[in-house]
């Protein structure tokens, strides 16, 4: 039997763990991650991170409101902290200090299959999603354009349906 754990319950574990040169697995939750992570489905594998983060190395770190958040490195600011941003989102976050990371991950399993972060696979998917990325906002803004035209028509429809069936 499964049972849901909150990071906060558990943290001084997993730091504990990591720090002893250990792993900790689980199940992230959300969207931000798609389409690698699957919310709930997948499960991550997270160390200590050994020095420095890179450029694409996926953190778990504590934002300065408390929330724990699993996004990646796509760039370093001037005064060495991180830029994040998960694969499924365009919004980056600034300002991510090494004291804020907790564990990196090193792989994760999906349907019970590995997959560690420098697999060939693993790496081809980075590249993807790092340099699609200005098509795929472009792609989602359109999307979104679309579909708010398509609400406005469809609510003027139902609203001259209205006026005339009296």
């Amino acid at each position: 039997m499964n049972k849901e754990v909150y990071l906060d319950d558990v943290m001084q574990i997993i730091a504990e763990k990591l720090d002893a040169g250990g792993t900790v697995t689980f199940n992230p939750k959300g969207t931000s991650m798609l389409p690698m992570l699957r919310d709930g489905d997948d499960t991550v594998v997270l160390s200590k991170p050994k020095g420095r983060l890179h450029l694409f190395d996926l953190p778990l770190y504590r934002r300065k409101d408390g929330s724990y958040v699993l996004h990646r490195v796509v760039n370093f600011g001037s005064d060495g902290s991180y830029t994040m941003c998960g694969d499924n989102q365009f919004a980056v976050e600034k300002g991510i200090t090494d004291n804020d990371i907790i564990g990196v991950v090193t792989a994760f399993y999906r349907k019970g299959k590995p997959y560690t972060v420098d697999s060939m696979k693993y790496r081809a998917y980075l590249e993807f999603m790092f340099y699609s990325k200005p098509l795929r906002r472009v792609i989602a803004s359109a999307t979104s354009r679309t579909k708010t035209l398509f609400s406005k028509s469809n609510s003027k429809k139902g609203q001259n349906n209205e006026e005339t069936s009296d």
